[in-house]
């Protein structure tokens, strides 16, 4: 009796094997089915976003000889009908107003008003107002892709008044510089009987520090919370972006610290919330989850990635350059291979002076070797600004 009820447990449980065996089968499938349904979805959305550039280019490129839109350090705005733009340099601290127009008293007009607009606008309504960020917002986000609003935060009013600008202060400040001793002119190539007049403003020497500022009381919050210096936050902030909260660049990374949607993005969102999510423009061009994204990535750097390293200088080091060009290329640096485990122990026989050298010296390319160089720089400077 007892032999026959075992070989029918046996039985039984063989079928519930075979049962759960198939179950898993069939939640990997189903696992692999929704991941690939993720990636074709985000690939169709990277598409349609490519194509709605383009088109918007190709637009400007009929009345623009140079159809230029927003870059990293850029800030590229145009008027609805495409005629007037402001570009504002946040790297080389610039304001370039611009307007095809068909007579002086018209492009005065133009250049006014752009201006205004320029130094008065905060980021919520650049998002709502932009036409190519307009186009943008009807393309169908992917499944499980996480959107957020743009918060209003001051671009250059902050940098150009003392005081919150009222009429006065705005008309003062654009009558200063729109006038006829100010405006150059040449003729368009591309619009008949229409000239170009531009006009370009030197922003005020104090442009980054009053920039960071903006940024103070978030950083803080999210230095404190990654365990990260404040003056680190504050030196990848300035050199991603110059402080430009528009910043895009052709990966495409978004916002004040260029998160990449695709990889840190996904990397970031997952450490911070336990889900797999990808990002979109909008929700990094939010400053605040810019900031708390950009630091995230860097605790994750210093405290996963390059935990190894036991210096805490030469840790730093290779956090900055691997913010810029990856963890893998920082052991490349060492071993001539991407293995961090291998990497740790070179590194840590070596001062931090040392390792600073040989990043500077080995790293495959040129950038991250400037990269490294303006953050630790820039640190000591915000270091000045805002202590530790």
């Amino acid at each position: 009796m007892v032999k026959k009820i075992l070989l029918t447990l046996s039985f039984v449980s063989s079928l519930f094997a075979a049962d759960s065996s198939q179950f898993m089968n069939d939640q990997m499938k189903g696992f692999n089915s929704f991941k690939k349904s993720q990636e074709e979805g985000f690939k169709a959305y990277k598409k349609a976003q490519e194509k709605a550039f383009k088109d918007y280019k190709k637009e400007i490129g009929a009345i623009w000889k140079e159809p230029k839109l927003s870059s990293k350090k850029d800030w590229v705005s145009y008027s609805k009908d495409k005629k007037t733009r402001s570009d504002v340099d946040f790297e080389n601290q610039y304001i370039t107003v611009q307007t095809v127009a068909k007579s002086p008293k018209e492009a005065q007009a133009n250049l006014q008003m752009a201006l205004a607009k320029a130094v008065t606008i905060d980021t919520k309504t650049v998002q709502n107002t932009d036409p190519l960020q307009k186009r943008l917002a009807k393309i169908k986000k992917p499944d499980g892709m996480v959107s957020a609003k743009v918060n209003a935060q001051p671009i250059l009013s902050t940098v150009v008044f003392k005081k919150p600008p009222t009429r006065k202060s705005v008309q003062r400040y654009v009558n200063k510089y729109i006038s006829a001793k100010h405006i150059k002119v040449k003729n368009s190539k591309k619009v008949k009987y229409a000239k170009i007049y531009s006009v370009r403003i030197k922003l005020p020497k104090d442009t980054m520090i009053k920039r960071s500022k903006v940024y103070y009381d978030v950083v803080k919050a999210n230095a404190k919370k990654q365990k990260l210096p404040m003056p680190l936050i504050f030196a990848i902030m300035h050199s991603e972006s110059s402080f430009n909260p528009r910043a895009r660049s052709y990966i495409p990374a978004f916002g004040l610290m260029q998160i990449v949607p695709k990889t840190a993005g996904r990397d970031t969102y997952k450490y911070l919330y336990k889900k797999d999510r990808l990002v979109s423009g909008s929700y990094l061009y939010n400053s605040n989850n810019n900031i708390k994204m950009g630091s995230a990535y860097l605790h994750i750097l210093y405290y996963s990635y390059l935990r190894k390293i036991k210096n805490p200088d030469s840790r730093l080091y290779c956090t900055i350059a691997a913010y810029n060009t990856g963890s893998g290329n920082i052991a490349y640096a060492f071993t001539r291979k991407y293995n961090m485990n291998k990497a740790a122990p070179l590194i840590n026989k070596l001062t931090p002076k040392q390792v600073y050298n040989k990043l500077m010296r080995s790293l495959r390319h040129d950038e991250p070797k400037k990269y490294l160089k303006k953050v630790s720089t820039r640190m000591a400077a915000y270091h000045k600004v805002y202590g530790s």
